[in-house]
């Protein structure tokens, strides 16, 4: 495999991973309630993230839009390929 292809992997794999700790992160966000140590007020970022996109109308789509792109598949990431 071509040193390009090892760097591809490589990124798709620390996505995997970054999205499984969000995960976890909001889980426990959730049960223990409030900020965590190490982890942050993640909840009440993606709250504030969701608002904000909210309020910018159609640039707001246009980002989220985005978003989902890149998750869907289509943008590459292996998250969703599994």
């Amino acid at each position: 495999m071509d040193m390009f292809g090892q760097v591809k992997n490589f990124v798709r794999e620390l996505i995997d991973i970054t999205v499984v700790l969000i995960a976890l992160a909001i889980v426990l966000t959730i049960l223990v309630g409030g900020s965590l140590p190490f982890v942050g007020n993640v909840v009440g970022n993606m709250m504030s993230m969701v608002k904000d996109l909210g309020s910018n109308g159609v640039v707001g789509l246009i980002v989220l839009g985005v978003i989902v792109w890149l998750f869907s598949g289509r943008g590459g990431t292996a998250v969703a390929r599994k």
